[in-house]
């Protein structure tokens, strides 16, 4: 069993999305999966490292003819403990090639860019979602942020001179990350390096979930009316550029020319 398949064992992603500052991403990817799949439910969507199934369930309860698949055997036993109308397959972002070019609508790739660390191998991930996509079709891929690994782990929980000691930090402040860390953190520059090798052209770029994992507690313990106003004041300013480096995730929509 790898580290990555032993951390998602005990890591509940359902949870995590369910929880106030997790409702925020959620709230916010829904949103702009929506607008991009416009009015008709006549739409296939795969969703490439689909955890235990958050998106693809609920998209398919909505009748689009979703497809998941998902690297880790326990995540993907839950997905289908939950009977849905989802085709879910075990299998890796890096190798879609049970999927026929050209097969869906949207492509969702909200983990896979979380837990690769070298460069040739998300730009390879990026071209088999581009490949398995249609033409015009769209390719939203998730990404945890630089800054925010910075200022929670190094200088909130008091980490920095050893990153630094480690080699975890470089001199710009920049994550070194590997394998045994488990999570890649990314800037907006190295994001859009991918990008333009993959041939694929950026729609908009959001903020998925901007400060909320920040103010955890606050959010917490908002009322439901207050979390709301939240909600509407993140929605609003979700694609402002001054946000988007120092938001945990970000979400890029792409689309396949």
């Amino acid at each position: 069993m790898t580290e990555l398949e032993k951390h998602y064992n005990k890591f509940c992603e359902d949870k995590r999305l369910l929880r106030r500052h997790g409702q925020v991403e959620y709230i916010t990817s829904m949103k702009y999966i929506h607008e991009f799949l416009g009015d008709s439910k006549d739409k296939k969507i795969i969703d490439i490292g689909a955890g235990t199934g958050r998106y693809s369930v609920k998209l398919a309860d909505e009748g689009y003819d979703v497809t998941a698949v998902e690297l880790v055997k326990y995540n993907l036993g839950i997905l289908k403990s939950k009977k849905s109308n989802v085709k879910a397959f075990l299998g890796n972002a890096l190798d879609l090639s049970k999927f026929g070019s050209d097969s869906f609508d949207m492509a969702l790739v909200f983990g896979p860019m979380y837990h690769l660390f070298e460069f040739r191998e998300k730009v390879k991930v990026l071209n088999e979602a581009k490949r398995v996509t249609k033409k015009n079709g769209y390719i939203l891929v998730a990404y945890c942020m630089n800054e925010y690994s910075i200022i929670t782990y190094a200088f909130k929980k008091n980490f920095a001179r050893q990153c630094i000691k480690e080699g975890k930090i470089d001199k710009d402040f920049h994550c070194i990350c590997n394998v045994e860390d488990l999570y890649d953190y990314a800037r907006l520059e190295d994001i859009d390096r991918l990008n333009k090798e993959a041939g694929l052209k950026r729609v908009k770029i959001i903020a998925a979930d901007g400060p909320a994992d920040y103010i955890r507690p606050v959010l917490k313990d908002m009322d439901e009316e207050t979390f709301q106003i939240f909600i509407n004041y993140h929605l609003s300013t979700c694609e402002r550029a001054e946000l988007l480096g120092a938001s945990a995730h970000t979400l890029d929509i792409l689309q396949k020319m």
